[in-house]
Parts: C-alpha cells; sequence; structure tokens
C-alpha cells in the first residue's frame, strides 16, 4: 500500500516542479542527502536529545547576568552591536513551545523550571523599549517577530493549562502587549507584516509573505485562546498571501506577484513560504487542499536548493536568493502543511519530509541552520515542533458569517 501511494504521490512531485516551477529540469540534476532512519523511535528518542540540548543552551542576558531565561534566535541583525531584544523573545518563546509539547514535560522539574523562567522573561521584556511599539520608526526591525511569536507561545501554554495561578496576570499583561503590537505593526494601506519599511512606520511599503503567514497563525491561535482579534486584520493579510502567488504557484518574497517573472521568486527559493502561505491560507478557509499539496511536493522536489544554503554565511544569495535561515522555518511548515492533506496521505509525505530532517541532524543531537552556535537553540525548536505536527492541532480562523 505505501509504495503504491508513493508511486502516485511520485507522479504528483513531478507534475509539481513542472506545475509549480519551470526549474524542475535543473533541480532534477541534484542529488538528496541520503535518506536517514526516522521511524516513531527515532522521533521520540530525537526529541527527549532535543529537550537536553536546548536545556543546556538556556542563557542570560546579553550582557551575561541574570537567571539563565533566555533563548536568543542569532543572526547578523543587530542593534547597537547587540542582538536585538525582538530576536531574543521571539527565540524564548519558540524553544518554550518545543519544550512544553515534547513527551514527558509533567513531572520533569528540571524542564519546568527552565520553562518558568522563560515565562519570567517574556512578561518583562514587555518593559524594554526597543518592544514599544511608541518607538518604532521603521526600517529594518524584527520587534514584530517577538510580538508574534510570543503571542503563539503564551496562547500555547494557556491552551495546554501550563500558565500557574501566581503568573496569571503577568501573562494577560504580556498577551494583550504583544498582541496590542501585532495589530499596531501591520503594513500600512496594503495590510500584512514586513520587518522592513525603509521609508519609515507610515510609509507604504511591500508587506512579507513569510512574516505576514506567521502573524496571522498567531493571530488565529489568539481568537481560539478568545482574545480580540480584528477581523480585517485577518481579511487584509490573507489577502496578501493571496497575491503574493505568482503562476507558477510560487510566493514571492515581498509584495504582490502581478506579472513579475524573476529567478530570484523561482519555486525552488520559495518552498518555505510557499508551504507557509496556502496552509494559512486553507486554515482560514481561502486556500485549497490542491494547492496545499502542491507546495509539499515543491518542498520536497527542491529541497537541495535549501540545503545548499543551510549553516552557510551570507544572507540571499543568488540564483534564487535563498537565505539560511529559511531551511528550519521550510521543514516546520512543511510538516504543518503535510497535516492538512487527507489522512491517507499523510504517513508517506511525513516520513519523506522527516528524513530529509534527519539527514542534516548534528552528530550532539542538534539542528542549526546559521553558523551561529547560539542559534543552535532555534533550530533544534523548529525540529522537534516540526517533527510534532501529527500531535500539535493547528489554529484556524473562523471568521463571522456575513449578514
Amino acid at each position: 500500500m505505501k509504495k503504491a501511494l508513493w508511486a502516485c504521490l511520485g507522479g504528483t512531485v513531478m507534475l509539481a516542479g513542472l506545475a509549480l516551477g519551470q526549474d524542475a529540469p535543473a533541480a532534477s540534476k541534484e542529488t538528496h542527502a541520503s535518506p536517514a532512519k526516522a521511524g516513531p523511535e527515532d522521533i521520540a528518542a530525537a526529541l527527549q536529545k532535543g529537550v537536553s540540548v536546548l536545556l543546556k543552551l538556556q542563557e542570560g542576558s546579553e550582557n551575561g547576568d541574570g537567571p539563565k531565561a533566555q533563548w536568543p534566535y542569532e543572526g547578523v541583525y543587530r542593534v547597537n552591536g547587540k542582538i536585538p531584544i525582538g530576536y531574543r523573545v521571539g527565540g524564548t518563546a519558540i524553544v518554550v513551545m518545543a519544550l512544553v509539547q515534547s513527551p514527558g514535560y509533567a513531572g520533569d522539574e528540571e524542564r519546568a523550571a527552565a520553562v518558568a523562567r522563560a515565562v519570567d522573561f517574556l512578561c518583562e521584556a514587555i518593559a524594554d523599549p526597543d518592544m514599544s511599539t511608541e518607538n518604532y520608526q521603521g526600517g529594518y526591525d524584527v520587534r514584530c517577530w517577538g510580538d508574534i511569536e510570543a503571542v503563539a507561545c503564551l496562547c500555547r501554554l494557556k491552551r495546554m493549562g501550563l500558565v500557574p495561578e501566581a503568573k496569571k496576570n503577568a501573562v494577560e499583561k504580556a498577551m494583550a502587549f504583544y498582541l496590542d503590537g501585532i495589530h499596531k505593526l501591520e503594513m500600512p494601506k496594503t495590510g500584512g507584516w514586513n520587518y522592513a519599511r525603509p521609508a519609515g512606520r507610515d510609509a507604504p511599503g511591500a508587506p512579507s509573505s513569510f512574516v505576514t503567514g506567521v502573524a496571522l497563525q498567531s493571530l488565529f491561535e489568539a481568537a481560539e485562546a478568545g482574545y480580540v482579534v480584528d477581523a480585517m486584520t485577518i481579511e487584509r493579510g490573507l489577502s496578501v498571501l493571496e497575491t503574493a502567488r505568482a503562476a507558477s504557484g510560487a510566493i514571492v518574497y515581498s509584495g504582490a506577484a502581478g506579472n513579475r517573472e524573476r529567478q530570484a521568486d523561482g519555486v525552488p527559493g520559495a518552498v518555505g513560504r510557499m508551504n507557509l502561505a496556502e496552509a494559512t491560507l486553507l486554515l482560514a478557509g481561502r486556500g485549497s487542499v490542491q494547492n496545499v499539496r502542491g507546495a509539499v511536493d515543491a518542498f520536497i522536489v527542491h529541497w537541495d536548493w535549501l540545503n545548499k544554503r543551510r549553516a552557510k554565511p551570507g544572507t540571499h544569495q543568488p540564483p534564487y536568493m535563498v537565505a539560511p535561515y529559511y531551511f528550519m522555518f521550510a521543514h516546520h511548515y512543511a510538516a504543518q502543511a503535510v497535516e492538512l492533506l487527507p489522512k491517507s496521505e499523510r504517513e508517506e509525505y511525513r516520513r519523506r519530509v522527516n528524513e530529509l530532517l534527519f539527514s542534516v541532524r548534528q552528530d550532539d543531537g542538534s539542528w542549526n541552520d546559521r553558523v551561529f552556535p547560539r542559534s543552535a537553540g532555534y533550530g533544534t525548536a523548529m525540529a522537534m515542533l516540526a517533527m510534532m505536527q501529527p500531535q500539535t492541532p493547528a489554529p484556524r480562523w473562523h471568521p463571522e458569517p456575513k449578514p
């Protein structure tokens, strides 16, 4: 049955390479990494090891003082020579989600203590001036990534009943702050979100598809957790994702696809954005299973283009302008997209995605798509969240019916 299913899916993959990307001939010449064993026992062991890796990576503040409460994401971007607070909040929130969702959290005192310190940090970070929307001037600024991931994390903790009574007031205050930040940092005119606003905060700009998709899913989480979310903000964001889809099926990096035909916007460099966008649209009732399947197929076909940039210096590099930090991102949303396919198709797709993921696992049990050792926290957490997608309910948007 499995062989027959994948024979059928293999044809789908080839069709995806042709229909979703004119780049299929070039991709077909590449050789994927050797398949790595990724059965249920391997995944269980990898999650257990991942927890150990993450606990060792928890650290204090930028100055090296204070309790070990953070897992900062590290990239080339700095503010006054330091890792920006948005990266510290966002990276910490992602690791917390991986730790609490991994098996064995209940009764694991060391893990619970690490999470408690991290939650305190997320609640205290709202006092940092560089997280305030009042101080936001535009330019390149990642505070909205902190807002987005903090909302997702705190909602996840609330849904799992993991917010201690003593911390509930602080968590609710932080949730209000971060949720307000997402709404206020929406792009003017177009809707959607972007880290980059070269012309300033209030000037029109091009929303980024990959930021917009993640922001929307955090807002879906918030709505499901009972928080008030502006429906028009959601609708504008969904429209941003729809207009970002090119004729090839690729989701362009920013702005509307229109009639532009640039290699930088080709399918091989867009597979992470495609899975995120198509999954998000389907979760909001504005997408299709066909598009989601095509995105997953494209990820498998063109995976090598992502792998060529994994853990390499620099950011966007030609021909498809792939940056290293899309590698784990792409795996996470490919894994999520798989769970939105018909049940009969999921097992084989899970195997393919997990084998690719395990093929790049480090000897110490971590994952890292950057040249910075610190970012193994983000990479390992994203890998763990990808592996746990079958047990992770996807957040959905349920708009009010129109009168």
